[in-house]
């Protein structure tokens, strides 16, 4: 094959590779927690189990606690407004 071909080639091959996500569903902001090590090495045998990565079994659970905790006190749950747009 020659160059000119072989560039040819490329310039109309299909791209590969995850897809983009749609604007908006990214998550963009970051929170750090301190933990222990044995901390972190149970959350992440918890998530596991769970089948989720780890960050995605944080998020779930801070979110079922932060639901639970805001209902107690009548307060609104922000991420639930936007969830059910």
């Amino acid at each position: 094959m020659t160059e000119s071909l072989f560039v040819r080639t490329v310039l109309y091959m299909k791209k590969t590779g995850r897809p983009k996500k749609p604007a908006g569903s990214t998550k963009g902001d970051y929170i750090e927690v301190r933990c222990e090590e044995a901390e972190k090495a149970a959350f992440r045998t918890a998530a596991e189990a769970a089948g989720l990565p780890l960050s995605g079994w944080i998020r779930e659970r801070l979110r079922r606690a932060a639901r639970k905790e805001l209902a107690e006190i009548d307060a609104p749950v922000a991420f639930l407004s936007r969830l059910s747009a």
